[in-house]
């Protein structure tokens, strides 16, 4: 299993990971013979989470993270008070895993898409799990 770190930088942030995992793929590719077959990511924390979204408009970011911002507010009526009660939640929607595929040794992802770790309680340093699973050659 490979591991992928991340330094956040503030409380709530979605992070672009594409460029982090295209040159992970490429890498394995070569080194390893990654060439078709499925990239499964989970993320082990508790206040973060993993999805896929449009990467080429910044606007829509922020719209995600104004959405779950409002959907649930940091100073919510939580019942447990550790102070990170909306991350668990905000976690929970993002949801901590994704399969990507890979073809001929590249990232399959949409024309629009990037990858990204949605931050709930940072700045923190986040560790992603990767792990490499072949497809049939045809």
């Amino acid at each position: 299993m490979l591991h992928l770190e991340i330094e956040t930088t503030c409380r709530c942030d979605m992070r672009d990971i594409t460029t982090q995992l295209r040159s992970l793929v490429r890498r394995n590719a070569i080194e390893k013979g990654w060439r078709n077959g499925v990239l499964a990511l989970f993320c082990p924390h508790t206040t973060c989470g993993l999805t896929v979204n449009e990467g080429a408009d910044p606007d829509v970011r922020r719209d995600m993270l104004t959405f779950f911002s409002d959907l649930v507010p940091r100073h919510g009526d939580y019942h447990h008070a550790e102070g990170n009660s909306d991350a668990h939640i905000k976690a929970t929607l993002h949801g901590p895993s994704l399969t990507l595929f890979v073809e001929n040794g590249e990232l399959c992802l949409g024309t629009w898409q990037s990858v990204y770790l949605c931050e709930g309680d940072g700045p923190r340093c986040r560790t992603i799990w990767l792990q490499w699973l072949a497809g049939q050659e045809e």
